[in-house]
């Protein structure tokens, strides 16, 4: 089981720029709203995308979706889990929580 981040941790590593976030919604949500500097990718293109978008294995990666009940963001993590990446991290509360807690979003 991939491991969890709270919305204080995941803002501090973001303001302090040591955490690559991966929005696992993709497509017009992403579009719409997304955690700051996020980048999109949706379980069907781990395989295709990683790669090129993660190029560092160790890094320090975490995922999300829209809220706890969306298995997006735990898909996202165990598939780059399974490539290789060693530091992976779930936010399970989602975007929707960071939104009502009133932190800043981006959109495309």
């Amino acid at each position: 089981m991939t491991a969890l981040i709270t919305r204080n941790e995941l803002k501090a590593a973001i303001d302090a720029g040591t955490v690559t976030v991966v929005d696992a919604l993709g497509g017009d949500y992403y579009a719409k709203q997304h955690l700051p500097g996020a980048v999109a990718l949706v379980r069907e293109e781990v395989d295709a995308r990683a790669a090129a978008l993660l190029p560092d294995l160790d890094a320090a990666i975490v995922t999300y979706c829209s809220n706890p009940a969306c298995p997006n963001s735990g898909q996202v993590a165990d598939r780059l889990t399974a490539l290789g990446y060693t530091d992976v991290r779930k936010y399970r509360e989602g975007i929707e929580d960071w939104a009502e807690a009133g932190l800043p979003t981006e959109s495309a």
